[in-house]
């Protein structure tokens, strides 16, 4: 890509505007987390609850210290492991970072996405930019510049294309501001992938975990209901009225407004699923239905997204 899309996009965040940028998970709605006015109208814009923190991005590790403080030896094996890539920290946060990114919290979330564009544009910029997805609030994320657009229009000043998203769905986040690794949302990188970079299972999110995004009981819902069957229920379920995502074709003589196919991939399904479920979402159909993904390796971020969109 020329630079005239990134040069243009840092002048836009240098001056308090908002730029949709690709990552590998999914577009973020980029604002400059030392920005109060640009952080305010990111919240305004999804229209998110002001106590829902922000994840801010940084273009190298060795930043970390602009944005947290007390950070602990596995923190920095799990960056050094994992980054540019999937995994969000939570740290305590740095004495200088806005409370309104934090969601009130005395804790932020950091990460060093990987993918080219988001790096590039975040080292021009040189300072943190807070990300949430290019969305409104608790919708189904976008993985397309064309997504980011048809939701939120003109209320982004700039939408830079990088081409769909790698891994489909969102950070791993693991808070470790509290001592030991607690797991607060699932993604490409497990619980063994964690467990193997510092030598402990991370523990389940508890009571007293910090906020996290994407971790309330009812997130990345499409329009339309959606529910989550077993194969078995799936063909009575069926009606006229139904869009299905299933993992075989469609039995022969089954009445639905789509059917799509998914892959038992779950990498694979992961990156496809939020394209997927907009093209079910967008046809003729009173309830999505989706069949339920195994409990294995590999598929635990999945179903905590679908369970989510199921909003049950």
């Amino acid at each position: 890509m020329s630079p005239e899309p990134v040069a243009r996009a840092v002048e836009i965040l240098a001056r308090g505007g908002l730029v949709a940028f690709p990552t590998e998970t999914v577009y973020g709605l980029g604002g400059d987390a030392s920005n109060e006015a640009a952080v305010a109208r990111i919240y305004r814009v999804k229209g998110r609850p002001a106590d829902h923190p922000l994840i801010v991005h940084i273009g190298d590790a060795s930043l970390l210290g602009r944005w947290a403080r007390d950070i602990p030896a596995d923190a920095h094996r799990l960056a050094e492991r994992f980054w540019p890539g999937p995994l969000t920290l939570v740290l305590k946060r740095a004495t200088t970072v806005n409370e309104r990114v934090t969601g009130g919290q005395d804790t932020v979330g950091v990460r060093v996405p990987g993918h080219p564009l988001a790096l590039e544009l975040l080292r021009a910029f040189g300072g943190g930019i807070a990300a949430p997805s290019a969305n409104r609030f608790g919708k189904l994320s976008p993985t397309t510049a064309d997504h980011v657009r048809r939701d939120l229009g003109t209320d982004v000043d700039l939408v830079i294309d990088g081409g769909p998203c790698e891994v489909g769905i969102e950070s791993t986040i693991v808070d470790l501001s509290r001592g030991d690794a607690v797991l607060l949302r699932p993604g490409r990188i497990g619980a063994a992938d964690i467990a193997a970079a510092i030598g402990a299972d991370p523990r389940p999110r508890d009571a007293a975990a910090p906020r996290a995004s994407g971790t309330l009981e009812v997130h990345y819902a499409p329009r339309h209901p959606l529910r989550l069957v077993s194969r078995i229920e799936l063909e009575p379920a069926l009606t006229r009225q139904s869009a299905v995502l299933a993992f075989e074709e469609a039995p022969a003589g089954a009445t639905a407004a789509m059917w799509v196919r998914a892959s038992s991939d779950p990498q694979r399904y992961a990156r496809e699923l939020y394209a997927l479920l907009r093209r079910l979402d967008e046809a003729a159909a009173a309830t999505i239905l989706v069949e339920r993904p195994p409990e294995g390796p590999g598929w635990e971020a999945i179903l905590d997204r679908l369970t989510r969109a199921a909003g049950r």
